[in-house]
């Protein structure tokens, strides 16, 4: 006689838990504790150093690495998208675009951001407190609301027909953080505007680029396809990741002088912090060789999605890091 289980009763030919579910759980594990560095990360980073912190550097760090995160979503699509076009017998399946998503989250994160700017670089504490009128008069507050606007417009190129011409509202974005990041006050600003936007740019497309690869190569059944679009990312990623370090050891030498580099990188919050980021990215580099290894060697090339996936987890600590790096005190120049 056939019977019916009952609600809430499992047996022994039951499914373990979904994999959607798991992963869900994951995401939302990782974006805590992704959350937690520029929340705590300041105090730690600060102590001992005799410098004082900026009002707001934990809010302020939190939503700068929630902009930087929404911008690598739709970057990184835009790139892989691309990549997938020119794989030979690639599926037509593309994942679901994150870009509309990610563009109301980075919306969120500007419009906080700007707010802060509003104020004076003080945390407002009422509506009140907000001049947005002012915001057109000064440098900051005009980049401020570009960015705000930027992102207004990515989510409506992302919804539109021709999702392609998000780059450009995503390009004012890292354009302003570039000009944001070095005030005309410091010492050859153009040029560190150069370095950031390059940084920014490549550090976008590569974490951004392998979390939309891995998204693509699961709805895949194509195994060849799927080896040949990481193998293409691979190549890329390897450029990326050289125009990362350059620019990036080129950025720390402007603000920390290779005589005073080892007791700033010790000495200092952004020292610290960015000690902590370069130990990461080269964790994060070993994972990508690892990777390459196992896409070339192994009998099933896409067995290297496992350390890939260990990547994105390494690089969202990374971005998180990146917020923080922005909103502690710049080191000063012995």
């Amino acid at each position: 006689m056939l019977t019916r289980s009952s609600p809430g009763v499992s047996d022994g030919s039951a499914p373990g838990p979904r994999p959607g579910l798991a992963r869900a759980v994951a995401v939302v594990a990782l974006v805590a504790l992704a959350a937690l560095i520029p929340l705590l990360g300041p105090s730690a980073a600060l102590h001992g150093t005799g410098e004082a912190a900026a009002p707001g550097t934990r809010g302020i760090g939190l939503l700068r690495a929630v902009l930087f995160a929404a911008l690598c979503v739709p970057l990184g699509e835009l790139f892989v998208d691309r990549l997938a076009r020119s794989v030979p017998g690639a599926p037509p399946v593309r994942p679901r675009s994150w870009a509309p998503y990610a563009a109301g989250v980075g919306f969120v994160a500007a419009l906080g951001l700007a707010s802060v700017v509003s104020t004076g670089n003080l945390v407002p504490h009422s509506p009140a407190d907000l001049d947005v009128g002012g915001l057109y008069a000064s440098r900051d507050g005009k980049l401020a609301l570009l960015e705000v606007n930027a992102f207004a417009a990515a989510g409506l190129c992302a919804l539109s027909r021709r999702p392609a011409s998000q780059v450009w509202p995503l390009a004012a974005v890292v354009v302003a953080e570039a000009l944001r990041a070095h005030p005309t006050t410091e010492y050859s600003p153009l040029l560190g505007s150069g370095l950031t936007l390059v940084h920014l740019t490549c550090a976008s497309l590569w974490v951004g680029g392998l979390l939309y690869a891995l998204r693509t190569l699961r709805g895949w059944g194509a195994r060849e396809a799927g080896a040949a679009l990481l193998g293409l990312y691979a190549r890329v990623a390897a450029v990326l990741l050289a125009a990362i370090t350059a620019t990036g050891v080129w950025s720390s030498l402007r603000r920390m002088p290779s005589d005073t580099i080892l007791d700033q990188l010790t000495g200092t919050a952004y020292g610290r912090a960015l000690l902590a980021k370069v130990l990461l990215v080269a964790a994060v580099a070993g994972l990508a060789l690892w990777a390459r290894i196992r896409l070339s060697r192994a009998a099933d090339p896409l067995t290297a999605c496992s350390p890939a996936r260990a990547e994105v987890v390494v690089l969202s600590v990374v971005v998180a890091l990146s917020g923080l790096l922005t909103a502690l005190p710049v080191p000063i120049r012995w």
